[in-house]
């Protein structure tokens, strides 16, 4: 198993920035990608953010791509969002997963492990 937690998040004036982290622990060689959705009440759950595991490549929704950029750390089991000029349309909780066979942003519910997630609030 996997254990996922975030960090990060809060509230913040639109066009302002914000970072969340997260971190896997447990057996970590599983995952072969972390990512990063969000979802608001009564709507479904979004992908944001993917990034392939040990230097893979990074990839994005279009809504978010040119605002928000995903890193992973060296340990290979850290990754972090850095998200700039904030919208007040990007106020969601935010959820970090990690996949082992599926990373697409398609199926959510396909991605094998979650964080409880964390709240981002972007006020007009």
């Amino acid at each position: 198993q996997v254990q996922v937690a975030e960090s990060g998040g809060g509230s913040v004036q639109s066009g302002g920035s914000l970072r969340l982290s997260c971190t896997a622990s447990g057996q970590v060689g599983r995952m072969t990608c972390m990512g990063w959705f969000r979802q608001v009440p009564g709507k479904e759950r979004e992908g944001v953010a993917g990034v392939y595991t040990g230097g893979g490549s990074a990839y994005y929704a279009d809504s978010v791509k040119g605002r928000f950029t995903i890193s992973e750390d060296d340990d290979e089991t850290t990754v972090r969002l850095q998200m700039v000029n904030l919208e007040p349309e990007d106020t969601a909780i935010y959820y970090c997963a990690a996949g082992e066979s599926y990373c697409g942003f398609g199926h959510p519910s396909a991605w094998s492990y979650w964080g409880q997630g964390t709240q981002v609030t972007v006020s007009s």
